[in-house]
């Protein structure tokens, strides 16, 4: 990364001022990313098309400006559900009313993601990216100040929108912070920012409770969050490509959140034992709205759904084994604690700490692996990654109870060390395989991908309990490692695409 600063064409532009402007015709040729064979309406580009990252020092707090609101904005998804029993004592209200205060904050993720990635690439990924930052710490203090479970549930929604807002041009933004020979680095890092945020919620809040009460889990955002605005708001880039004539589409964002919303509904309410009836009515409603959102979508040059972006196989492939990989986790993620607690008989304290084994050792593996893009195939660190991820699960699903402390935590390290592997090749490969004025989009789907895995995971955990009460957790372990080696073997399919070139 420090060569960067050799790069002297920062200092030749202003961000929004571009010297470059091309008029690309696509009369009888082919766009990346498009349907072969289909005429495309002529577009233009505006900007800088040879943008190639920042120098030192700004790329190093442009970094930081990104890494703390994903960090942020990942870690209020967990950082909540140690702390719904207190939450539910203090504001009177019943341990199911209190999951509110988890669901609402991840739906509206869920319905809003893609649209804010469109958004972005209209109007500028710092432009969402700091109004983000705003909203999610409006929305935190509006948290800390809640005295009632409607006003902390309203509150979460807000939260939510912000959230939503970084998480989805969080990676274009990386794409446009390091110069193309460093971007893998550049992703190792952010998925290693990720991967500690998704997974030490939980410790996080047992620390912050055990000195202070709930609202202090939001109000500790407050400063971060007016930190990371100014910060940003100083040293992030504006977008050097955009497309002269797009819209943003008002109908297309209302559909997305509908599909999303009930896509996510039903998995929550199936696996809560809700009644069947009201499962099967959502699902239904979920099958005709998104049978009329894929097919607005088909006609669309830019979709909100990136269909262009899925009729590209390497990305296709990427999006699913992103998927198959953050259910599998969550999976873990979820079992493992119920199976430390009961087969082995730790406390809170005990299990946190042996838990944070998976974690930190993603944060030596991701940039690791992020090194080794461009030195090795992305389908093979993915699949090599994912394999051991598999096997590290399967040897907790087998594991017996007289196995030693250090017996989990060698255990642990290798299921993270499998998703630290995987990760930032897999992330990489899906940034690289889209267009600069579609960068956006693939930001918003990879974060897509990775909420759809970690809900379904923690969806398919509650149903193995409904199914198999207290062997759930090692029947979990088993479905997990099914899962990672499906996405081992979806990576290893990518072999035979031929891999994007530098964009």
């Amino acid at each position: 990364m420090a060569d960067s600063v050799e790069d002297p064409r920062f200092d030749m532009m202003h961000s929004r001022n571009f010297r470059f402007r091309r008029r690309e015709s696509t009369q009888g040729k082919q766009s990346d990313g498009f349907e072969p064979g289909k005429e495309q309406e002529a577009d233009r580009l505006v900007g800088d098309t040879a943008w190639d990252g920042l120098h030192r020092p700004r790329i190093y707090y442009a970094m930081f400006a990104t890494f703390c609101g994903v960090f942020l904005s990942v870690l209020d998804g967990t950082i909540c559900n140690v702390a719904l029993p207190s939450i539910a004592e203090q504001l009177r209200i019943s341990s199911s009313d209190s999951i509110w205060v988890v669901n609402a904050f991840q739906l509206v993720i869920m319905m809003c993601l893609l649209p804010f990635a469109s958004l972005g690439e209209l109007k500028g990924y710092k432009y969402v990216y700091l109004r983000g930052v705003f909203v999610f710490t409006l929305g935190s203090l509006c948290c800390a100040l809640s005295c009632n479970l409607l006003s902390l549930a309203l509150s979460r929604v807000l939260q939510g929108f912000g959230a939503a807002m970084m998480m989805s041009v969080n990676t274009s933004i990386v794409k446009l912070i390091y110069p193309k020979r460093y971007l893998g680095r550049g992703v190792g890092l952010n998925a290693t920012i990720v991967a500690i945020a998704s997974v030490t919620g939980p410790s996080i809040a047992a620390g912050i409770l055990s000195v202070a009460s709930w609202p202090w889990l939001f109000a500790i955002n407050i400063p971060i969050g007016i930190v990371t605005f100014f910060m940003a708001r100083k040293f992030l880039p504006d977008n050097p490509v955009k497309v002269v004539g797009r819209r943003f589409n008002l109908p297309e964002a209302v559909l997305n959140a509908l599909v999303f919303g009930l896509l996510i509904g039903s998995l929550e309410a199936y696996s809560h034992d809700a009644s069947i009836t009201y499962v099967l009515a959502g699902i239904l409603a979920l099958l005709v709205f998104g049978g009329l959102y894929i097919r607005m979508q088909k006609g669309e040059r830019y979709p909100m759904l990136p269909l262009d972006l899925l009729r590209i196989p390497v990305f296709s492939m990427s999006v699913a084994t992103s998927i198959l990989s953050f259910t599998a986790q969550m999976i873990g993620m979820v079992a493992i604690p119920f199976m430390l607690v009961k087969t082995f008989g730790y406390d809170a304290v005990g299990t946190g700490l042996i838990m944070t084994a998976w974690p930190l050792v993603i944060v030596f593996v991701a940039p690791t692996a992020g090194w080794l893009i461009g030195r090795v195939h992305p389908g093979i660190l993915g699949g090599l990654g994912l394999i051991l991820l598999s096997a590290g699960c399967f040897s907790l699903a087998f594991v017996s109870a007289d196995t030693s402390h250090w017996g989990l935590v060698l255990r642990l390290m290798m299921c993270g060390a499998g998703f630290g592997m995987f990760q930032s090749p897999n992330n990489h490969l899906l940034l690289s395989s889209a267009p600069p004025q579609r960068a956006g989009s693939a930001s918003g789907m990879l974060a897509t991908a990775r909420l759809t895995g970690q809900t379904t995971g923690a969806a398919l955990v509650a149903l193995m309990f409904h199914l198999f009460g207290d062997s759930a957790p090692h029947d979990a372990m088993l479905l997990a490692g099914g899962i990672a080696f499906c996405g081992a073997v979806c990576s290893c399919l990518r072999l035979k695409e031929k891999l994007p070139s530098a964009r």
